[in-house]
């Protein structure tokens, strides 16, 4: 496990390098001017100068990239370009929104599509049909599309919860709930059908198995069999699933909280973006690499944890 956690380390390192690479080049290709945007239309051509020459807009791109890459080192993510805030302190007072709803929608998709998708495979019969059919929308639904939906219908005509806004869990955990729950929902729509698929298909397979036939003829009851056995047995095929839905809402994120406008990282990025905040798009960039990494690095351990006869090397 030690061994683990110190790769996973020195390749956070590298693919950190290689996805702010990746932002800094892509960034440079799109159109637009922060000194221009500052200023305003009516900024001449030589104020604009001046200030570019300030921001260190003058430079050659590599030479940008370096600068940024020696502060990061010394732990200095630079300044937004336009409210003149360290990067590193817009990114912290957003990450708790964009955390709260990532965590609670992991949490709704490993709990919900795992007892569904177990449900369906002891059950079977129409409501395993009808897991298929609902999977088949949810692959095919945007989140952005389903938070657009909710809103219209629970946040407009219904009135129950609240359209758009986020309470701090610290001032109101009620208000905390209530903003998040249209937020979690759609962005936990997706993944919980496909969790719930991969859940069944495993169990399903688990249950065809001897030592099934031999527990239930030995007088072992059902719920026994299914919970202590099935269950754990099953869990390792989708728990990449879970892996790979937790990155897939993190991206999702991006897009509900605008929707939602949830003060989260997502809007964060999506302002920095249109603004050509080139600081507070890299900051982000980090923190979202690292996020994948920590999650893939959680999968790896529970896969040691729910098989001890998996070895990662």
């Amino acid at each position: 496990m030690v061994r683990l956690i110190v790769n996973r380390l020195l390749l956070s390192i590298v693919l950190v390098v290689i996805s702010s690479i990746a932002i800094f080049l892509l960034m440079s290709l799109v159109p637009g001017d922060p000194a221009r945007t500052i200023l305003g239309a009516n900024a001449t051509p030589d104020s604009i100068a001046r200030l570019r020459d300030q921001l260190g807009l003058n430079q050659p791109v590599l030479v940008q990239y370096g600068t940024w890459l020696g502060g990061v080192m010394h732990g200095d993510f630079g300044k937004s370009v336009f409210s003149g805030d360290p990067v590193l302190n817009l990114i912290l007072t957003r990450v708790p929104v964009t955390l709260s709803l990532v965590l609670l929608s992991t949490l709704v998709i490993a709990t919900i599509g795992t007892g569904l998708g177990l449900l369906s495979a002891v059950r079977g019969g129409p409501l395993g049909k009808a897991l298929d059919a609902i999977s088949l929308v949810g692959l095919a639904l945007p989140s952005y599309w389903v938070a657009i939906v909710l809103v219209a219908l629970f946040a407009v005509a219904i009135r129950i919860f609240p359209a758009t806004g986020y309470i701090p869990l610290t001032e109101d955990p009620g208000g905390w709930i209530l903003s998040l729950i249209l937020p979690v929902a759609a962005l936990s729509l997706g993944g919980v059908t496909i969790v719930a698929k991969q859940m069944r298909d495993s169990a399903m397979d688990v249950l065809e198995r001897d030592y099934i036939r031999v527990l239930r003829a030995t007088g072992v009851r059902e719920r026994s069999i299914v919970l202590k056995h099935v269950l754990r047995n099953a869990s390792l095929p989708s728990l990449t699933v879970v892996g790979i839905t937790v990155v897939g809402a993190l991206m999702g994120a991006v897009f509900v909280e605008n929707v939602f406008v949830l003060p989260g990282l997502g809007t964060l990025v999506t302002q920095a973006t249109i603004s050509h905040d080139l600081p507070v798009v890299l900051g982000v960039g980090v923190f979202f690499t690292l996020f994948v990494i920590i999650v893939n690095l959680v999968i790896d351990l529970l896969y040691g944890v729910l098989n001890p006869k998996v070895r990662v090397q």
